[in-house]
């Protein structure tokens, strides 16, 4: 493991644990002996990371700490590049924007080689041919749900049943054939289902719905069985 690997993995465990970890605990998950991890965790702190703690206590990363581009591995940038270019080719054109935007911020910062590697990426993202378009805009979708406020909708199912819904957004999730958005619906009184080419936008509401996004998403997860890596 070269040092710079080693002190990228050193953050990565810093930052997947949010009470003080020892030393000793740190040095044996990487391998090395304490006098090692102590000259690594002040080299970390020379470049910026905010680590607190000392020897017999324990050491923790404070909330907030961005890792560089500078510190992503190969594979990582592929992941970005191509993660981005699926956002830029199944989205919305603001969010596409932001995502080629972000694209061009980590490309600015990137060491040489890490830059040619990104412009050389052979991992492409078309967009879908035949997707249903959608008859509201995502952007709208993603304002309402940032600011948790419920929609009054008109929607089809798949049977061609038309009905008008108030509900609660809380997650849009892209599918190859759809984009589906995920609701708490109020006429229902449960979690329901909607794809974006079947409904449209009748009105805003104002307030806020009385339950967070966050807590109608983790109920959600609860009650579908779907893991977090998967939405």
């Amino acid at each position: 493991m070269t040092r710079s690997t080693r002190l990228l993995s050193l953050l990565q465990i810093l930052r997947s644990h949010r009470r003080p970890v020892a030393g000793r605990t740190l040095a044996e998950e990487l391998g090395i002996s304490l006098r090692t991890l102590y000259r690594d965790i002040a080299a970390l702190q020379a470049e910026g990371a905010e680590i607190e703690g000392e020897p017999g206590f324990g050491y923790v990363l404070r909330p907030g700490y961005m890792l560089p581009p500078l510190m992503f591995s190969s594979d990582e940038i592929e992941a970005l590049v191509l993660g981005m270019r699926l956002v830029a080719n199944r989205t919305d054109p603001q969010l596409a924007l932001a995502a080629r935007d972000a694209l061009s911020k980590i490309d600015a910062v990137l060491p040489a080689d890490l830059r040619t590697r990104m412009a050389a990426s052979p991992l492409l993202a078309g967009g879908k041919p035949g997707l249903p378009e959608d008859r509201v805009d995502l952007a709208l979708l993603r304002k309402a749900m940032h600011a948790e406020q419920p929609l009054k909708i008109a929607y089809r199912d798949d049977k061609g049943s038309a009905s008008e819904r108030v509900i609660w957004p809380f997650a849009l999730a892209f599918f190859d054939g759809a984009r589906v958005l995920l609701a708490w619906c109020t006429l229902r009184n449960d979690f329901r289902h909607f794809r974006t080419d079947r409904m449209e936008i009748l009105e805003q509401g104002r307030d806020r719905y009385p339950r967070r996004r966050t807590q109608l998403l983790k109920e959600w997860r609860q009650k579908t069985g779907i893991a977090d890596r998967l939405f």
